[in-house]
């Protein structure tokens, strides 16, 4: 375990669990994004019928995760009332706790386990969905990606439970 991760691992057990709010998939590059209410979680690949699944096998960024606390702020940020969340091109759409604490830990939703890896950093691409600042809006605020380490069914409503790590 890095350094990193075990200062994030020291507050796992504060966090509360969250919910799983909303689910996206991308078919293709540039392609509109596809809601749906649950998805299979495939370990080492991605979320079936995602762009990134298999492409890219053991890939840390398999699943892109933002919390509708953090749309809600870009939104402020933007100066508006809300926004939909396909147009920030995340997987996972999860609220009730703070995400960025779960960089490096693990982490379940429905029956699939997750690893948060990285941040998720916004794309240039931003400007054009959300208009002119939404990229700057975006940093540091742009959610983490993850790796499948378990596979399974995920759903719309499922608890968001962080795990514990060993030391």
């Amino acid at each position: 375990m890095t350094s990193q991760a075990r200062l994030f691992s020291r507050y796992i057990q504060d966090l509360p669990s969250g919910k799983l709010e909303w689910i996206g998939l991308r078919p293709a590059r540039k392609e509109p994004m596809q809601e749906v209410n649950e998805v299979n979680a495939i370990a080492g690949s991605g979320l079936a019928g995602d762009r990134r699944c298999k492409a890219s096998p053991n890939s840390a960024r398999q699943v892109t995760i933002i919390s509708a606390e953090q749309i809600k702020l870009i939104a402020s940020l933007l100066r508006r009332k809300d926004i939909d969340p396909a147009l920030l091109r995340r997987n996972l759409v999860v609220s009730g706790l703070n995400l960025n604490a779960l960089r490096h830990q693990r982490f379940r939703i429905g029956d699939a386990e997750f690893e948060a890896t990285a941040q998720c950093h916004p794309c240039s691409r931003m400007d054009g969905a959300l208009g002119k600042g939404g990229c700057a809006a975006m940093l540091g605020h742009g959610g983490l990606c993850a790796k499948i380490i378990v596979g399974g069914l995920i759903k719309v409503g499922d608890e968001f439970i962080p795990l514990e790590q060993e030391a």
